[in-house]
């Protein structure tokens, strides 16, 4: 493989300002004047735009070759971006070519050095590589490793360091030699850390250097360790977490409070001296941080946009992270585009958000001089008709009836008049999901006669802190000590192997059976009591403990055809007419996404009924970042009182976290965002997207 040359000059890359937009606009012929004060920095999108439906982006990802910017759209791009279809297409691509490198290598005889990341991005990449090994013989006898990074303080067999990590996710499932393995010791004693740091950069270069690393990027813009503030020449050390990083990996060791306070990283400086480095990115959530690494100013404060400086650097990234990007965000900022109903929508409604003016009060020259002059050009028509245009579709997701208003025209209305009542099904990844992002829509099919389903997809217990199962293990044996009966025999003996079992498996093990099933019983409880604070009753709600879940941990989860068989029965036994379905922005790696995914499958293996509707899926947030005011396709607004309620159901979670709890705060921006594009004053909103049949084949 040909390896790029140190440092190509390329073409400076616009910064944000005004008159860089104006060039922007006459380089695309564009029709507008001039444009001010763009902004760039609004949340990223939650699904594929019209824009994204192109095919994965070709081109080698190992060979960037100093190339910045593959066409004019990219321009604001200041780092190699690919975009592919989703994690799975981008990881074998990215395999393919690594396998490519190392029989390369191996066949002359040199070894392949790789610099290798841990967390859920990497997974599907290294799930690649051991087929890749299994099926088709890649050897990784020739292959040394180094890894970014490693908590300190925790032991090497402990579940959640990054040294069993790599052993389950990557090294126990190929051939590599055990001593050509290196992670960094996160249990040498704090005065021998300096030199294990250095002894660690040594071993790098007795290596020969980094042929390629690996990375992923963090919601602070991380990569490695290196929180904000490491500078672009940082070594090997050790550092303090940053507390959003630690609120990240909370799930993983059952609370923040445990999540270790430090970590040895490979410094940036370490980082930057690979001869090729890709950072990958999965998800919604990830789309901010991408654009500010990728177009952003290079800066201490977000350590992958050092990368920017990098003579062979590429962003591999899904469509969800890459929404946040000029080109696909604001295409028409970046070239022309074609103006359909959706991209008319989106770009008034960004431009009445931008210029704080109601839809109905923006004028010719708003237009005109903010980059969107074009959308009045292919139209023919003055402002007024435009506004008046996306007004009505914007009014229109607004109605009071989620499963449909019987008797109504509904030729406007979000959803079908018929039949009614409806089935509906509600699919709750975790138990909270569908009470945090749909609590008051719940309440409101149930009170306007619909027959509700609400189906939790997973028991949620590994979110159950061990203090939850030891105060139950506790009052059984209270209750005994008050009522001497020998019937009490057999619930003193579960009441102490539970406490005896979180004994022995410390603050960090991992839940025997026994206690994961108590755990998911307490949730279990808490989900039927948040139901009844819903209008729901106990017949209205199930529980399927999807197997994927049941026998995973977070970062570990593998879907499974029983799976998806499990909401395929659901589907076919309940044949509802509306189904709520969260989780298609989540991490690829989360109980959401999976969920999400199970649920997909089992749609295309729906049986087609020629002589009965197909139900209308719709999609809704839950933990995951709200969808936008132009995404949304029902809209559904909540009183004071039942906002109150919404929060008391949330509430009935003991393992819920404050930005839970803040979901009612996120219905009340959205009604202001409503309210500012002109739309009448409510005091919450919860927010819907329509899923089409053809995004399963995404799925």
């Amino acid at each position: 493989m040909a390896w790029p040359p140190s440092l190509v000059e390329t073409p400076a890359t616009p910064e944000k300002g005004g008159d860089v937009y104006e060039e922007i606009c006459r380089r695309s012929k564009l029709h507008c004047v001039t444009i001010r004060n763009i902004d760039t920095t609004a949340r990223p999108l939650q699904h594929t735009p019209a824009s994204m439906t192109n095919p994965d982006e070709t081109g080698r990802i190992l060979e960037a070759s100093g190339q910045k910017q593959l066409t004019q759209r990219e321009r604001f791009e200041k780092v190699r971006t690919l975009v592919h279809r989703d994690s799975d297409a981008a990881s074998a691509a990215l395999a393919a070519e690594i396998a490519a490198l190392i029989r390369e290598r191996s066949a002359a005889g040199r070894q392949t050095v790789l610099g290798l990341a841990t967390g859920s991005t990497p997974v599907p990449l290294y799930r690649e590589l051991i087929r890749l090994h299994r099926e088709e013989g890649l050897s990784f006898t020739h292959v040394t490793t180094f890894n970014l990074d490693e908590y300190y303080g925790l032991p090497r067999d402990h579940p959640e360091s990054y040294y069993r990590f790599m052993q389950d996710q990557l090294f126990d499932h190929v051939d590599i030699p055990e001593h050509q393995i290196n992670i960094p010791d996160g249990t040498v004693p704090l005065e021998a850390v300096y030199d294990h740091c250095l002894d660690y950069e040594r071993r790098i270069e007795e290596a020969g250097g980094l042929d390629l690393q690996i990375l992923g990027i963090g919601r602070t813009g991380h990569i490695g360790f290196n929180e904000p503030g490491s500078a672009n020449d940082s070594p090997t050390r050790m550092i303090t977490l940053d507390r959003v990083t630690r609120q990240d990996a909370a799930a993983d060791f059952m609370g923040v409070a445990n999540v270790p306070r430090s970590a040895i990283t490979m410094g940036v400086g370490t980082i930057l001296e690979a001869r090729c480095l890709v950072l990958m990115a999965w998800g919604n959530n990830k789309a901010a941080i991408v654009r500010e690494a990728a177009e952003g100013r290079m800066t201490d404060q977000i350590s992958a946009s050092f990368l920017q400086n990098h003579p062979n650097a590429t962003f591999l990234v899904d469509r969800a992270a890459a929404s946040n990007l000029t080109r696909f965000r604001f295409p028409w900022l970046v070239g022309p585009v074609e103006w359909d109903a959706a991209m008319k929508k989106r770009a008034v409604v960004w431009l009445s958000q931008k210029l704080e003016k109601p839809i109905l009060k923006l004028v010719d020259e708003d237009y005109n001089e903010n980059g969107v002059g074009e959308l009045l050009a292919s139209t023919s028509e003055a402002a007024y008709e435009v506004n008046i245009d996306n007004f009505n579709r914007v009014q229109r997701t607004i109605t009071g009836w989620p499963g449909g208003k019987p008797g109504a025209d509904d030729t406007n209305r979000p959803e079908r008049s018929t039949p009614f009542p409806k089935r509906i099904l509600i699919l709750s990844p975790e138990p909270a999901d569908a009470y945090i992002g749909m609590g008051g829509t719940i309440d409101r099919l149930k009170e306007q006669g619909h027959y509700v389903k609400l189906v939790f997809q997973t028991s949620g217990n590994l979110r159950v802190a061990d203090i939850a199962a030891l105060n139950f293990a506790r009052i059984l044996l209270e209750m005994v000590q008050t009522d001497q009966s020998a019937e009490w025999e057999s619930q003193t003996a579960y009441a102490g192997s539970i406490i005896s079992s979180i004994d022995a498996k410390g603050e960090f093990g991992v839940d025997p059976e026994s206690v994961r099933k108590l755990k998911g019983l307490i949730l279990r409880g808490e989900a039927r009591d948040a139901a009844s604070v819903c209008g729901l009753k106990y017949h209205d709600t199930r529980f399927l403990d999807l197997p994927f879940y049941e026998q995973g941990r977070y970062r570990r989860f593998r879907l499974d055809q029983a799976d998806v068989e499990n909401i395929s029965r659901v589907l076919d036994e309940f044949a509802p007419d509306s189904v709520f379905v969260t989780g298609d922005a989540s991490d690829p790696s989360s109980p959401q996404a999976l969920s999400f995914k199970a649920f997909s499958n089992a749609w295309k293996m729906l049986k087609n009924d020629s002589t009965t509707p197909v139900p209308n899926v719709w999609l809704y947030r839950g933990r995951d970042r709200s969808f936008e005011a132009h995404e949304i396709d029902m809209a559904i607004p909540m009183s004071p009182d039942q906002l109150d309620q919404k929060v008391e159901a949330i509430r009935k979670f003991m393992s819920v976290n404050d930005a839970d709890l803040n979901a009612s705060a996120r219905n009340q921006e959205l009604a202001a965002t409503y309210d500012a594009l002109g739309m009448a004053e409510y005091e919450a909103i919860e927010a819907f997207r329509r899923w089409v049949p053809e995004d399963a084949a995404e799925g």
